[in-house]
């Protein structure tokens, strides 16, 4: 449908958070997969998961400064495999271990360049720059015709400098956290999603400096790299095949995932960001990436191992509590996990 209203154009750019959000869990699933977390694969993984974090932030501050909601809490996860919303010809997003097949087959697929002259595309694109040139012209339509940006809702946007780092493969001139409020930083953020990720016509650079490759250019280079030993970690994991001992690890990297996007829900509606930032960071670096990196040395008794499978978790009255209490229950069972109920208490 044609973005022809601001409601159409909230629309939008509520699905471009979702589309943003939904491509991290393959990224990283390839990232835990490879044996040697220092290695240079590794590491190039981790910076395009990084960014697409930044990305799901730039687009969540654009909606708030158009007036819209914000809905992390609500969020179900699909499941793995699902296709990539409104792509066009459909592109199965799935986890799987990294190899150059999948690098080619998927990765580059999502990232793929518009060329300068293919035309915007709101719904059923080719290319997410398409998309993000159908929400750039909206917005240039749309604030002719009356005040768009009336109620930024700034207070509620995540726009503090220091709350993101660049981190190894990128730089800090390609765009980091920004507050969004007219038309001039709405097309700021929009920019740095679309030059970070795609580039515009296989243009290869993110930033001015040249400093820092786009993920599409990242990623073909990764597709004739040697990527080292990976874990033979099954392709779009369930949690109910593993064995006992197995899934009960699988489900607290369930849990913690999905507090994790209940405090990203915390950090869009006004409370300290301060405070909610580093329980972001503890979710994020203390809980899922040593639980991921746990999963995938345990053998699931078929030959290989398993892997994160990124499956919707159902709280209660009370996550904090019940994360907690699932991380001390393993830790027990787990003794290489021990620190990880610590590490979410800060």
């Amino acid at each position: 449908m044609p973005i022809t209203t601001a409601e159409d154009l909230r629309d939008h750019v509520a699905l471009a958070t979702s589309v943003e959000l939904s491509t991290i869990p393959p990224y990283l699933y390839a990232m835990y997969s490879i044996r040697d977390q220092k290695s240079a694969p590794a590491r190039l993984l981790a910076s395009i998961a990084v960014e697409e974090m930044l990305h799901v932030c730039l687009t969540t501050n654009l909606l708030l400064s158009l007036g819209g909601e914000p809905d992390f809490a609500s969020l179900r996860s699909p499941g793995y495999p699902h296709f990539l919303a409104h792509h066009r010809p459909e592109l199965p997003l799935e986890l799987k271990a990294c190899s150059h097949d999948h690098v080619r087959g998927m990765f580059m697929a999502i990232e793929r360049p518009r060329h300068a002259h293919d035309a915007p595309e709101d719904d059923d694109f080719e290319t997410l720059g398409q998309f993000y040139a159908s929400i750039e012209q909206a917005l240039d339509r749309l604030a002719a015709d009356g005040d768009l940006f009336a109620h930024p809702q700034r207070e509620r946007q995540l726009s503090n400098p220091s709350f993101y780092g660049p981190v190894d493969f990128n730089a800090s001139d390609s765009g980091g956290l920004m507050l969004v409020d007219d038309l001039a930083s709405a097309r700021s953020a929009l920019e740095i999603v679309i030059h970070q990720g795609e580039g515009v016509a296989h243009h290869r650079w993110a930033d001015a400096q040249h400093l820092e490759l786009t993920h599409f250019a990242k990623l073909t280079q990764l597709a004739t790299a040697s990527i080292g030993p990976t874990w033979p970690v099954p392709d779009n994991p369930r949690t109910a095949a593993f064995p006992p001992d197995v899934q009960v690890v699988s489900r607290l990297f369930n849990a913690i995932y999905r507090l994790t996007l209940l405090t990203l829900d915390d950090l869009f509606s006004g409370i300290d960001q301060s405070v909610g930032i580093g329980r972001l960071y503890a979710l994020m670096e203390g809980g899922l990436a040593r639980t991921a990196r746990h999963l995938v040395t345990l053998p699931t008794g078929s030959g290989g191992t398993a892997g994160p499978t990124f499956e919707h978790y159902e709280f209660g009255d009370d996550p904090w509590g019940e994360v907690l209490a699932l991380a001390q229950q393993t830790e027990s069972a787990h003794p290489s996990l021990s620190g990880v109920a610590t590490a979410l208490t800060r």
